[in-house]
């Protein structure tokens, strides 16, 4: 295993000040100038060459370093969720900032520890003296953007022998499993307005339109895959007033399941009831616009095993009394973890778990779906969740967004740089690794190949938009 040394003092003060300052500026979906612009300042002061605004993606850049192969992609994520304002370091819910954003899922982590690792690798190619190619991507709008799959269909991940990510959560384990992938698509309804009271019968109701399609759905849910799942919001009901026949109604549907075949095949039957509830209320159903999609993952037990024995090799560090008793404050206001599998695996008397739990359950569907499923479809992908929050602590929640800032989270993010540098740095000394991560995707894939499930001109959204 190739050892990575914890950084120096001043080196990590330089990365979680880096956090910190995409903490305190919370952006969401494809906003996220401040956040990526301090990446692409970082990469530069570490002599990375960066392209801004790639794939047309504003937000989205990349930074490289080195020549020749293996090329060795790090994916950084720096998004934040809307309406998740907290104040940090507390153990109660307390917005800073009336209906702000914030960081719940612990992207400002995220980001900056895929850059520790991408800047660590470079430093030991640097020294070798030897070839390799590393490239840090900027990848914005994971949170309901699917910024990656936009950037795979661009093109942008098409040069990488392989990829490495992380996630913060609340266990360490290598993700050996795979996730759902998805569609969101917006349905909108025409209709004719008219008097409620007076004209009723002149009147087309978009509004009826959409109910009637939500309880189609509702009953489709009982012949569909057990692991798919459907889920919707109602983005227009058509006004405010009940004394007028609603003239034009939205929802906006994501559709889940295991293969982006399944997705497809859901996605046609969600269609048939959109035009079904059209013909019976008399109203028009416009063409259902995507605004994001992304693929299911492709798990690659051959990375997985080598950044496993990275994370042996290298225990997470020693929890600290004050790390301990902020944990456990955080931890009483939680439900449970959302994964079964983190369960009473810390170490007695603590409210973090520090124990690796590594399984491989390549074919486990993971109940939720990641934009990393498009870059696995691209090149072999391997990711590890981290520990960063007190156990317990449930995703997209104001308990993550409070721990974004303490030094745990620095410690899980620091510890995360060295296992995904530890596993480049694994990759580029035996070529076996890869010769053997290639084979084994090229046969989980079957023949197939990588298609983008976001349409040609589907341009990226920011919230607020696909709101509207």
């Amino acid at each position: 295993m190739s050892i990575v040394n914890e950084l120096p003092a001043e080196q990590k003060r330089y990365f979680t000040s880096i956090s910190d300052y995409i903490w305190d500026n919370p952006e969401t979906a494809f906003q996220e100038t401040k956040s990526a612009e301090a990446l692409c300042v970082a990469l530069e002061e570490n002599g990375f060459t960066v392209e801004r605004g790639i794939a047309g993606i504003p937000t989205a850049f990349s930074g490289t370093w080195g020549a020749g192969s293996p090329v060795i992609g790090f994916l950084g994520e720096f998004d934040a969720l809307s309406g998740l304002s907290q104040v940090p370091g507390v153990a109660h819910q307390e917005p800073l900032k009336a209906g702000g954003n914030g960081h719940g899922c612990g992207h400002n982590l995220l980001g900056v520890g895929a850059l520790a690792a991408a800047v660590s690798v470079k430093e030991y190619l640097e020294e070798a003296k030897r070839p390799g190619t590393v490239i840090y991507f900027g990848c914005p709008g994971e949170e309901g953007g699917s910024g990656k799959a936009f950037m795979a269909r661009e093109g942008v991940f098409d040069g990488l022998d392989c990829a490495i990510t992380w996630h913060p959560l609340d266990m360490n384990v290598v993700a050996t499993y795979t996730t759902l992938a998805n569609y969101q698509v917006a349905y909108h309804f025409h209709g004719r307005a008219a008097h409620a009271a007076a004209a009723p019968h002149l009147g087309r109701s978009a509004l009826d339109a959409l109910e009637l399609m939500n309880t189609g759905v509702q009953y489709l849910r009982e012949h569909m895959i057990p692991e798919a799942r459907i889920h919707y919001a109602i983005t227009n009901a058509g006004g405010i007033s009940p004394g007028v026949v609603q003239p034009e109604a939205e929802v906006l549907y994501l559709i889940r399941g295991p293969k982006i075949t399944d997705v497809q095949a859901l996605y046609e039957r969600v269609n048939d009831i959109a035009k079904g509830a059209a013909l019976m209320t008399g109203t028009e159903l416009l063409p259902p616009i995507s605004s994001k999609a992304c693929s299911n993952l492709v798990p690659n037990l051959t990375l997985s095993r080598c950044m496993n024995e990275n994370m042996k090799a290298m225990p997470f560090p020693q929890i600290q009394p004050a790390w301990e008793e902020y944990a456990k404050a955080v931890s009483a206001t939680c439900k449970g973890s959302a994964y079964p599998q983190a369960k009473n695996l810390r170490p007695a008397g603590t409210s973090v778990n520090t124990v690796n739990i590594y399984q491989e359950r390549d074919t486990f569907v993971a109940p939720g779906s990641t934009d990393v499923g498009d870059v696995s479809w691209v090149c072999p992908t391997v990711q590890s969740n981290i520990t960063c929050y007190a156990a317990g602590t449930p995703n997209h929640s104001w308990q993550q967004v409070a721990q974004g800032k303490s030094e745990l989270a620095h410690e899980g993010m620091l510890y995360a740089a060295r296992i995904m540098a530890g596993t480049a740095m694994d990759i580029l000394n035996n070529p076996a690794i890869l010769e053997e991560a290639k084979k084994e995707w090229q046969e989980r894939l079957g023949g197939e190949t990588y298609r983008c499930p976001i349409p040609a001109g589907v341009t990226p959204k920011a919230i607020r938009i696909m709101a509207e």
